[in-house]
Protein backbone atom coordinates (compact mmCIF):
# COMPACT_ATOMS: atom_id res chain seq x y z
CA UNK A 1 0.00 0.00 0.00
CA UNK A 2 1.15 3.59 -0.62
CA UNK A 3 2.72 5.62 2.04
CA UNK A 4 0.18 8.77 2.66
CA UNK A 5 2.12 11.48 4.50
CA UNK A 6 0.26 13.67 6.44
CA UNK A 7 -1.42 16.85 5.50
CA UNK A 8 0.78 18.90 7.00
CA UNK A 9 3.92 17.61 5.56
CA UNK A 10 2.32 17.56 2.13
CA UNK A 11 1.27 21.32 3.09
CA UNK A 12 4.80 22.57 4.01
CA UNK A 13 6.53 20.72 1.04
CA UNK A 14 3.65 22.13 -1.94
CA UNK A 15 4.28 25.37 0.02
CA UNK A 16 8.53 25.49 -0.49
CA UNK A 17 8.40 23.45 -3.75
CA UNK A 18 6.05 25.96 -4.94
CA UNK A 19 7.20 29.33 -3.77
CA UNK A 20 11.07 28.59 -3.44
CA UNK A 21 11.39 26.33 -6.12
CA UNK A 22 9.27 27.07 -9.43
CA UNK A 23 12.08 27.04 -11.86
CA UNK A 24 13.58 23.54 -10.31
CA UNK A 25 9.46 22.40 -10.59
CA UNK A 26 9.63 23.44 -14.16
CA UNK A 27 13.16 21.90 -14.95
CA UNK A 28 11.78 18.64 -13.72
CA UNK A 29 8.59 18.66 -16.19
CA UNK A 30 10.91 19.29 -18.83
CA UNK A 31 13.20 16.35 -18.70
CA UNK A 32 10.41 13.70 -17.37
CA UNK A 33 7.38 15.11 -18.88
CA UNK A 34 7.69 17.55 -22.01
CA UNK A 35 11.03 19.56 -22.94
CA UNK A 36 8.69 22.31 -23.93
CA UNK A 37 6.83 22.73 -20.48
CA UNK A 38 6.62 26.43 -19.76
CA UNK A 39 5.78 25.96 -16.40
CA UNK A 40 4.72 23.35 -13.31
CA UNK A 41 3.30 23.52 -10.00
CA UNK A 42 3.59 20.96 -7.27
CA UNK A 43 0.10 19.57 -6.41
CA UNK A 44 0.83 16.53 -3.77
CA UNK A 45 3.01 13.72 -3.68
CA UNK A 46 2.73 10.20 -1.65
CA UNK A 47 5.24 8.03 -0.78
CA UNK A 48 5.67 6.87 -4.70
CA UNK A 49 5.95 10.00 -6.49
CA UNK A 50 5.23 13.36 -6.58
CA UNK A 51 2.58 14.79 -8.90
CA UNK A 52 2.70 18.67 -11.00
CA UNK A 53 0.29 20.63 -12.91
CA UNK A 54 2.48 21.29 -16.02
CA UNK A 55 1.87 24.11 -18.64
CA UNK A 56 2.01 23.01 -22.00
CA UNK A 57 2.82 25.93 -24.63
CA UNK A 58 -1.01 25.76 -25.67
CA UNK A 59 -2.30 27.03 -22.86
CA UNK A 60 -2.84 23.07 -21.44
CA UNK A 61 -2.56 21.93 -17.98
CA UNK A 62 -1.86 18.19 -17.79
CA UNK A 63 -1.66 16.38 -14.36
CA UNK A 64 1.53 14.99 -14.28
CA UNK A 65 3.09 12.22 -12.40
CA UNK A 66 6.58 11.55 -11.34
CA UNK A 67 7.74 8.32 -9.71
CA UNK A 68 10.54 8.61 -6.83
CA UNK A 69 13.89 7.63 -8.56
CA UNK A 70 14.93 5.75 -5.26
CA UNK A 71 11.48 3.68 -5.35
CA UNK A 72 8.28 4.06 -2.66
CA UNK A 73 9.37 5.75 0.67
CA UNK A 74 7.58 6.27 3.80
CA UNK A 75 9.64 8.86 6.05
CA UNK A 76 9.56 12.69 5.73
CA UNK A 77 13.15 13.14 5.10
CA UNK A 78 13.41 10.72 2.28
CA UNK A 79 10.87 13.81 0.35
CA UNK A 80 13.57 15.61 0.60
CA UNK A 81 16.06 13.50 -0.76
CA UNK A 82 13.93 12.27 -3.42
CA UNK A 83 13.18 15.78 -4.75
CA UNK A 84 16.66 16.62 -4.81
CA UNK A 85 17.12 13.44 -6.57
CA UNK A 86 14.64 13.96 -9.08
CA UNK A 87 16.12 17.70 -9.89
CA UNK A 88 19.88 16.20 -9.86
CA UNK A 89 18.55 13.21 -12.34
CA UNK A 90 16.57 16.10 -14.67
CA UNK A 91 19.76 18.43 -14.85
CA UNK A 92 21.70 14.98 -15.48
CA UNK A 93 19.13 14.63 -18.29
CA UNK A 94 19.20 18.43 -19.56
CA UNK A 95 22.87 18.71 -19.51
CA UNK A 96 22.48 21.22 -17.17
CA UNK A 97 24.87 22.03 -14.20
CA UNK A 98 23.07 21.51 -10.74
CA UNK A 99 23.37 23.85 -8.10
CA UNK A 100 24.94 22.63 -4.75
CA UNK A 101 22.53 21.53 -2.29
Amino acid sequence: MTHQFPDDVVDAVLRHMNSDHLDDNALIARAFWDPDTVSAVMTGFNGDGGDWDVLSPDGTVHPVRIAWPGGSIAERPAVRREVVALYDDACAKLGIEPRPH
